[in-house]
């Protein structure tokens, strides 16, 4: 079985949480609460993921994989909760380019593909 196809989704899905978290600083409003986002097993690439057998997350690249997801989703949360309670400055500051949540999916961007190139079809 393949992997790519599901990476790809998840570079695709979490690359585009920047925009909809600037969406949320700008409107205030937000279709998911801060603690479904904070979670890393309840989108798409988490469910899939956690479903993988634990063969093959144990190996390095998915245990940075997962480690990366995780603090992504923490980030991505505390800056959904600073947008939603009014502090737009702070969650500009947060998400803006030389932040933390922009290191962080920077680097789970380049584990991703890391692994989808090492990742079976």
């Amino acid at each position: 079985m393949g992997y790519k196809e599901d990476i790809d989704k998840a570079l695709n899905a979490h690359g585009a949480w920047r925009q909809r978290l600037i969406t949320v600083i700008a409107t205030g409003n937000s279709d998911v609460q801060v603690s479904q986002v904070q979670v890393d097993n309840v989108c798409a690439f988490g469910k899939w993921f956690y479903s993988l057998p634990p063969a093959v997350r144990a190996g390095d690249v998915c245990a940075k994989v997962q480690k990366l997801h995780a603090d992504f989703h923490v980030e991505a949360a505390k800056i959904l909760g600073m947008a939603l309670s009014g502090k737009n400055a702070e969650a500009e500051k947060a998400i803006a380019f030389g932040g933390r949540f922009m290191d962080i999916s920077g680097k789970l961007s380049l584990a991703l593909n890391q692994w989808k190139s090492s990742a079976p079809n």
